[in-house]
């Protein structure tokens, strides 16, 4: 068998392998995100208070470990399921560049001493992640209805 062109770079079989459970890896990590979303805006807030500017607020680690492994999911999901995998990855680097903006914004309401206000864009980013990982990994459930609509 001829080796796919790219197969050097990431090993393809070993992604073919695991394809049946990279939706529902995503859709753990989605919900994760979510999770270190929430506990990282509770530090932005504390740090904020207990600090003097912008410089007291500092990136919270897991958030942005969840960040990258979900970024990484869903360019292994492009590689698995061309079509699903690159609807997912441009949401989730949507989610990525909105999480770069709000901490930078996080950081200037610290600087100016204003309230450190929720990441609504990234919020919503977060919704559609979640929805569109929610779908590809629980299909099989609205497969039989999905099939009489469409």
């Amino acid at each position: 068998m001829q080796p796919l062109p790219l197969e050097f770079l990431v090993p393809v079989g070993a992604l073919e392998v695991v394809a049946g459970v990279l939706p529902f890896a995503v859709l753990v990590v989605v919900l994760a995100n979510l999770l270190t979303r929430v506990l990282a805006q509770r530090t932005y807030v504390r740090q904020a208070d207990e600090g003097e500017d912008d410089e007291a607020v500092s990136r919270y680690l897991p958030h942005e470990a969840t960040n990258v492994l979900l970024v990484a999911l869903a360019f292994a999901m492009t590689i698995v399921q061309p079509h699903g995998g690159l609807v997912l990855a441009t949401l989730v680097v949507g989610l990525f560049v909105s999480d770069f903006f709000e901490f930078e914004a996080r950081r200037v309401e610290a600087r100016n001493g204003m309230e450190i206000e929720k990441p609504k864009s990234a919020i919503f980013a977060s919704a559609l992640v979640l929805a569109y990982a929610a779908f590809q990994a629980l299909f099989f459930l609205v497969e039989p209805y999905w099939g009489q609509v469409v």
